[in-house]
């Protein structure tokens, strides 16, 4: 008697610290009764084409992209979805058919975060950083009908570069702003998104913000997950700011990519559990 196939995802990349999604997804799949697996696999930039390769080969159902690979695995795809084509960047592959295509979540999952204290339609937001984070939540934002958005960096090129983007293909107002010493936050705006890597598993590591300019009824947001209060978010929550930790984001990115794998919608409460266990906090 033939044993039947498990169901396969995989995180193909630099799995940061382990991988919490991991541990989101198998309870999930617990939770949910479904006999499948999540495995992480580390995989270097000369063998990303063996490995999606051999994705296919392997019949996995999907899988997650972490760095350096989220732009790169674009070229062994067969497609995206519009916004990740947008961003030019994925982290989320998915069959449809035979085919193999390419998703991106993390802007999703940050901007349902944001929707439980805010919403982003009209909404004057500064971005700090312009990297892939920036660019995939610049990108949702913009598909949210936000008002405007200013992108802060520190390398003007990649700056702009995000700007152009957001004001062409997106039509939404955006203006780029150098980052030189302790950015000031205009007054008027309503969202603050540290989009860098900056207090990622480093509490005492400071976001160069001026603080006077944290002012009451401004949200701030951090990306970091890990602590899940950072000195960027204290700083905030002592300022009279409502203050979004990246746990939410962590998790609806997960959700979104569950659903897109399973055709179920997740628990994510479960997965917000699991999380919060895997941090031990």
């Amino acid at each position: 008697m033939e044993t039947p196939l498990q169901e396969i995802c995989a995180c193909l990349g630099q799995p940061v610290a382990g991988n919490p999604t991991q541990y989101m997804m198998e309870r999930a799949f617990a939770h949910h009764g479904l006999d499948w697996r999540y495995l992480t696999l580390e995989v270097s930039p000369e063998h990303l084409g063996d490995a999606v390769r051999g994705m296919r080969a392997m019949g996995f159902r999907g899988g997650n992209i972490t760095k350096p690979h989220k732009v790169e695995v674009i070229q062994y795809l067969d497609g995206t979805t519009d916004a990740a084509g947008l961003m030019g960047a994925v982290n989320c592959l998915f069959r449809e058919g035979e085919k193999l295509l390419g998703e991106n979540t993390d802007g999703k999952g940050f901007v349902q975060s944001l929707r439980e204290v805010a919403d982003p339609a009209g909404k004057k937001i500064v971005i700090l950083g312009a990297g892939g984070a920036a660019r995939a939540i610049a990108v949702e934002l913009a598909l949210s009908n936000c008002g405007e958005i200013t992108i802060v960096n520190r390398t003007a090129s990649r700056g702009q570069e995000l700007v152009d983007l957001l004001n062409g293909k997106l039509k939404v107002l955006a203006r780029f702003t150098a980052w030189e010493g302790d950015y000031s936050v205009p007054e008027g705006i309503d969202v603050l998104i540290n989009a860098t890597s900056i207090g990622l598993f480093d509490p005492s590591a400071v976001v160069p913000v001026e603080p006077d300019t944290l002012r009451p009824g401004l949200v701030v947001a951090d990306v970091v997950f890990s602590p899940p209060v950072t000195q960027f978010l204290a700083e905030a929550k002592d300022r009279g700011c409502t203050a979004l930790d990246g746990l939410g984001m962590l998790v609806n990115q997960a959700v979104i990519s569950f659903k897109v794998w399973t055709g179920i919608d997740p628990a994510a409460s479960v997965m917000r559990d699991a999380l919060e266990e895997y941090l031990g906090i």
